[in-house]
């Protein structure tokens, strides 16, 4: 991340194949209109350069199944706020913000699993998949699924957009007030 003053950019590295850099570059104008409902007043991801770096290693990276989860990265560093830390996801994210199904959705849940993650959020149309599983594969995990980008805010970050951009406005306020006692 770089404060910038002009134009957002972001610098993709790692390994990357051409429909994941594609679904970085639709989760920063994704993650940028979503910043601007949930708090109009920052801009960080308006002009700021990022740099995503995906590490190379055994499993190849070239899907659009991180979308949700870039959206997520890049919106907790806008807002300064940590998703949760038990947290894993998957989904495909639209330009309108629409949670799109993935493959793999066996494999994902046992890397989670594996992992030590206890809640997932997943496409609602995958939902199919996850009901295939067997019993013992999802015992005591928390999955949550998701069709619009806001049902996996809502986890990541333990509020709705609506009462984040609440809470961030009334913190602001706070912090305005205490200034200016300052």
């Amino acid at each position: 991340f770089k404060a910038g003053g002009g134009n957002p950019t972001m610098l993709l590295t790692g390994k990357m194949g051409d429909v994941m850099q594609e679904s970085a570059r639709i989760g920063q104008s994704f993650a940028r209109a979503f910043m601007r409902r949930v708090d109009p007043h920052c801009h960080l991801l308006d002009s700021a350069s990022l740099h995503l770096h995906v590490p190379e290693g055994a499993t190849p990276k070239d899907g659009p199944s991180a979308g949700c989860t870039m959206v997520t990265a890049m919106l907790s560093l806008a807002m300064d706020r940590p998703a949760r830390a038990d947290l894993a996801m998957t989904g495909e994210i639209s330009l309108t913000g629409k949670v799109l199904p993935v493959g793999g959705i066996r494999e994902k849940v046992m890397a989670a699993r594996r992992a030590g993650v206890t809640c997932l959020v997943l496409p609602e149309n995958n939902r199919k998949d996850v009901e295939e599983l067997p019993d013992h594969a999802v015992a005591g995990l928390d999955i949550n699924f998701a069709s619009e980008y806001a049902d996996v805010f809502e986890v990541a970050f333990g509020a709705r957009p609506e009462a984040m951009a609440a809470q961030l406005a009334a913190a602001r306020e706070a912090q305005g007030t205490a200034d200016a006692r300052a």
